[in-house]
């Protein structure tokens, strides 16, 4: 499935589809049974494949993005699977308050607290999304850019 995170197979979908709202319901739903089937962040949770840990509590797990866009790139993923931030919903308002925090301690234990960071959250492909378990990008030790895409 390697072909789905290569960006020219992505930017080949986006000048061949555009905005052809049928078509990315489609891929959609093909990357989202895809990424069910065998989702890297539930296995990372689960300690099949390692990490560089940042931070773990019994909801939120941080560690290391492995393709890092800034000097500090930590993922905080929720341990519970949700697909998109679309799927979240009243339950899940602790859960997103716990992994708000965990931004703001990290931040603040990597010195990039008060000098500022972002947080970024990717949702389904035209947002940029490839792995469909929800998380938070933890991005900074930069001055950061805007427009950001």
């Amino acid at each position: 499935m390697n072909w789905i995170h290569n960006p020219a197979f992505r930017r080949f979908l986006l000048s061949n589809f555009g905005k052809k709202q049928f078509f990315w319901k489609i891929v959609s739903f093909v990357l989202r049974f895809l990424k069910m089937q065998s989702c890297i962040f539930c296995k990372i949770v689960n300690g099949e494949i390692s990490s560089r840990k940042v931070y773990e509590d019994e909801k939120v797990l941080a560690f290391h993005d492995i393709n890092p866009q800034a000097p500090i790139h930590i993922l905080v993923i929720p341990k519970k699977h949700i697909m998109t931030i679309r799927e979240v919903n009243e339950d899940d308002k602790d859960l997103l308050f716990s992994i708000i925090k965990t931004c703001n301690k990290i931040a603040d234990d990597m010195g990039i607290g008060e000098k500022g960071f972002r947080i970024v959250v990717n949702t389904n492909p035209y947002g940029g999304q490839t792995v469909y378990h929800l998380h938070f990008h933890l991005i900074g030790g930069r001055q950061m850019r805007w427009p950001p895409g």
